[in-house]
């Protein structure tokens, strides 16, 4: 069992992390500085440095934990091979929109991930690329699963739909940084959304 030491050291790291959140969001990356975060937590820069080398490292760990949160809701009964007919694929879809939803739901990290990452350095731009191809490859994998069988349809080319789907996803997390677009309207179109890739994709 962790020390309290340890459980402390734990919990502001995390306070660090949503501060950073916090900070980014409203000052943007490039103008927000690690005084501006450590402010918000009220924490000296030395403390800051204890726990991340720069503000940089913090965007790497927002972007392995939507990693590790997305890939997390594809496994047991929302992996590819577990759906054998439409309705069983129509529910994992059902599950992993709500998933994905929850993911996209703190708007700081859309605005991190999809806007201000990609604009930080070359390296972190190939990174959020990498994430959206990692994207592709898994939904031309459940695609691929239901073409080969025989629940959705045959001249289907599973990784340009794949492309089309990834982009109505990101558009959708996108359109949530909308103020004028409320928690109804948004569950709306994701409702819409998966029913027009049903109605495109299914046999």
């Amino acid at each position: 069992m962790p020390t309290y030491a340890e459980r402390r050291k734990q919990q502001l790291h995390a306070e660090i992390i949503d501060a950073a959140f916090d900070v980014f969001a409203e000052r943007g990356y490039h103008d927000a500085g690690v005084a501006d975060i450590a402010a918000r937590v009220g924490i000296g820069h030395s403390t800051f440095y204890r726990h991340f080398d720069s503000k940089r490292e913090i965007l790497d760990q927002v972007i392995d934990s939507v990693i590790e949160r997305a890939t997390a809701a594809l496994a047991a009964d929302n992996a590819p091979e577990a759906a054998t007919n439409l309705a069983d694929y129509r529910a994992q879809v059902e599950r992993i929109v709500a998933a994905l939803d929850d993911i996209t739901s703190d708007l700081r990290v859309v605005r991190i991930v999809l806007i201000q990452a990609a604009g930080v350095d070359a390296e972190l731009e190939q990174r959020v690329f990498g994430l959206f191809d990692l994207a592709v490859t898994l939904t031309a994998s459940y695609l691929d699963h239901g073409r080969a069988h025989g629940y959705l349809r045959a001249d289907l080319d599973g990784t340009a739909t794949a492309r089309s789907l990834v982009g109505m996803i990101l558009g959708t997390a996108m359109l949530g940084l909308n103020p004028n677009l409320d928690r109804a309207a948004r569950s709306q179109t994701m409702h819409e959304a998966v029913r027009m890739m049903f109605d495109g994709i299914a046999i």
